[in-house]
């Protein structure tokens, strides 16, 4: 049986403290939860129901709530569901809505972070007596300098920090990650060693209130048909049709129903006109259109609460699970960051995240505004 590990630079915490956790009705949180328990703290389970669509034969938040109960009867802790409804579709659906509307790409796994799971959900803990939140997320905390810091998990594979990069200090100081010192292939084995129903479960992917639905049906449900022209970027001349550009990403390659032609190579999107509905291609991997040297970005968080001294020689993330990209981030003016990267970089999606690091710590993140380079149609 594994032992269970605490991190030495977390923050102690006394035994018999109180704690919910957010479950899922995954392997990761069915774990989580039973490490808290080894660790000798009061664990409360709660599942959230965060979205509400009547009908909706992809929705699992039935099967999920079945795990939930399993596993809390498995490890003889309390559970509860609480209807966050309401709240995401107000503060994560509706901006996820807006942003596609603007030919952006939203993130709404880390608003729903900020938001619900460490917002929400930290309040519900706090009316049952809890101290903190813990969720099984793969990322770590630390204190330096007399503040919260958020680091990397101990399974770089998995580390979920891009997804957290919002994180205030107060969430973290009411935060517990017990996944940090773990790899995934650990948790596995540690939940088919508990018997847990969960353990052979797949993991969730994708936006969690599309599921596995096809991402252009649901949207279909909030916003019309409106084709537009496909223009080669390179000459701006007209190479298709596309159905509507809320449902097309930068740096897309599959899906855009262009045919071969000219080079045979595949197409891919690298940018999009809202005001004359064109949707922007060009022909090839190594096509220079694909990349831009730096970013514009805004609404830039840090997670320290203060902004460090620039420029900042730093380690960035444009996508989740993207390799780490060494770059300069300085300061325009009060809203706005430029992020200049060491090496030209493809499929910059204006309202993605691009999230900072240095070394194993995450200094937090902005959303992205624009592709900085001379060739924008």
């Amino acid at each position: 049986m594994y032992s269970p590990q605490e991190p030495s630079s977390h923050p102690p915490h006394p035994r018999g403290s109180r704690v919910v956790i957010g479950m899922s009705g995954g392997v990761d949180s069915s774990v989580a939860a039973w490490l808290l328990k080894q660790q000798g703290y009061d664990v409360i389970g709660i599942l959230m129901r965060n979205w509400e669509q009547p009908d909706d034969p992809s929705c699992t938040i039935e099967d999920d709530a079945l795990d939930v109960q399993r596993v809390c009867a498995k490890l003889r802790i309390p559970h509860y569901t609480v209807n966050f409804a309401q709240a995401y579709r107000e503060r994560v659906f509706a901006q996820f809505l807006d942003e596609l509307q603007q030919g952006r790409t939203p993130n709404p796994d880390v608003w729903c972070n900020r938001e619900i799971k460490f917002g929400e959900l930290l309040d519900q803990a706090q009316l049952l007596g809890a101290t903190h939140v813990a969720t099984g997320h793969y990322a770590a905390i630390e204190r330096r300098d007399g503040a919260y810091a958020l680091a990397c998990s101990t399974d770089r594979t998995k580390d979920q920090t891009y997804f957290l990069h919002r994180l205030t200090q107060y969430q973290l100081a009411h935060a517990l990650f017990p996944l940090s010192a773990y790899t995934k292939a650990q948790i596995r084995a540690m939940a088919m060693e508990l018997g847990l129903s969960t353990a052979h479960k797949k993991d969730s992917t994708g936006i969690c209130f599309i599921g596995e639905r096809h991402y252009r049906s649901f949207l279909q449900q909030y916003f019309p048909r409106t084709p537009g022209n496909i223009c080669d970027a390179t000459n701006k001349k007209i190479v298709g049709v596309h159905e509507g550009l809320m449902y097309y990403t930068i740096g897309q390659r599959h899906g855009i129903g262009i045919g071969g032609g000219g080079s045979g190579e595949p197409w891919y999107v690298v940018d999009k006109n809202v005001a004359t509905n064109t949707l922007y291609v060009v022909q090839g991997k190594s096509n220079p259109h694909r990349y831009a040297p730096a970013l514009l970005a805004t609404d830039v968080h840090w997670i320290s609460s203060h902004a460090p001294q620039t420029p900042l020689r730093c380690q960035a993330m444009i996508r989740y699970r993207q390799p780490l990209q060494h770059a300069t981030v300085d300061r325009l003016d009060e809203t706005q960051w430029i992020v200049t990267f060491d090496q030209p970089q493809a499929g910059i999606a204006p309202g993605q995240s691009v999230v900072f690091y240095v070394d194993t710590i995450c200094l937090g993140g902005g959303t992205i505004a624009s592709a900085v380079r001379d060739d924008s149609p």
